[in-house]
């Protein structure tokens, strides 16, 4: 026997064997052409900002929505030459908001340099705590010496 139990906001519903097997009887509502948020994507319309779009990946309603909203809204609506320059300040106030929790907001490291591997293994070397007596896969590179990096071969003189 199936029966519904409604757990604060949710509904949970359970069913049986034999009310899967049956068709179903539920009826499709069509889609409401005067929906304002349905497919139009980020701009409405009318011009507003459709704060639903998913192409807004949940920015909107996170914990600095408020400040993405202002200065995503800033930017949309600003009439400067240079769009958005008035805008500074509101996204300096949403990026310091992001920076607060940046479990959800990580920073984008496409701006660092790559690391370097060498200078990684430098400071490895000079850790107390790494073992120096552990052999290495890798084979000893040598430095060479003052008689490797002499010129073997003199210039012609004239």
């Amino acid at each position: 026997m199936s029966f519904c139990r409604q757990e604060g906001k949710d509904k949970i519903i359970f069913v049986t064997k034999e009310d899967h097997d049956a068709p179903s009887n539920a009826e499709l509502v069509a889609d409401d052409p005067n929906d304002p948020y349905e497919d139009h994507g980020l701009i409405l319309p009318n011009g507003d900002i459709n704060w639903n779009c998913p192409c807004l990946g949940g920015m909107a309603s996170g914990p600095c929505g408020t400040q993405f909203k202002e200065a995503f809204s800033c930017f949309h609506y600003s009439k400067e030459d240079v769009k958005g320059s008035e805008c500074v300040d509101n996204f300096r106030n949403m990026q310091d908001c992001m920076q607060k929790y940046p479990e959800l907001y990580p920073q984008d490291d496409d701006n660092e340099p790559p690391k370097d591997t060498a200078a990684t293994d430098e400071a490895a070397s000079n850790d107390p705590t790494t073992d120096k007596d552990s052999a290495s896969d890798a084979p000893a590179e040598s430095t060479p010496t003052s008689e490797e990096t002499t010129p073997t071969a003199s210039l012609p003189t004239s």
